[in-house]
């Protein structure tokens, strides 16, 4: 009799200390209505050439992976995700042991302003901007190690504005 009422009261310990949470998306409250999500191509305001794809995939590939909108053409589309990527910024992270000119690592920063727009009625829903900050330790090529650096700083920049619309924060 003991053995079956601390089993009881354990279950019951067990069940309640989930209490509150729930699976699934918890989207903001204006924006609990959007299920189809237009994204189309971010404008590139700065001079980084096909940075603009770079980072318009990077957030429909997150916004998928979070699953809280259903990512479709503008025609189908409830709302409008669009954006402009306003700022990228390098800098030097470390330099060279030797010499403080030379770069060993840099910092990209990049800043993206965006809005989700109601398709029916062209009313703003949300405004915000997403930013993003990754380093890369400089290879030998220094092409590539830029181009690995973007495609980072894109990620995280898209990790960011999934966050703030499927999140809200």
């Amino acid at each position: 009799m003991k053995s079956l009422f601390l089993l009881l009261a354990s279950g019951c310990l067990l069940l309640s200390g989930c209490a509150g949470y729930t699976l699934g998306a918890h989207k903001p409250a204006h924006l609990r209505h959007i299920t189809k999500l237009a994204v189309p191509t971010f404008e590139n305001l700065t001079l980084e050439p096909r940075l603009a794809v770079l980072v318009t995939n990077a957030i429909i590939k997150q916004l998928q992976n979070h699953g809280s909108y259903q990512i479709v053409a503008r025609k189908d589309a409830e709302a409008v995700l669009q954006g402009k990527i306003s700022n990228i910024n390098r800098t030097q992270f470390r330099s060279d042991l030797n010499n403080v000119l030379r770069s060993s690592q840099i910092q990209a920063t990049l800043v993206c302003p965006f809005s989700i727009k109601d398709t029916a009625s062209g009313k703003i829903l949300h405004n915000g901007n997403a930013y993003a900050d990754s380093y890369i330790i400089l290879d030998a090529n220094l092409q590539l190690s830029e181009t690995q650096l973007l495609e980072d700083t894109a990620q995280r920049l898209a990790y960011n504005l999934a966050d703030q619309v499927s999140e809200g924060w």
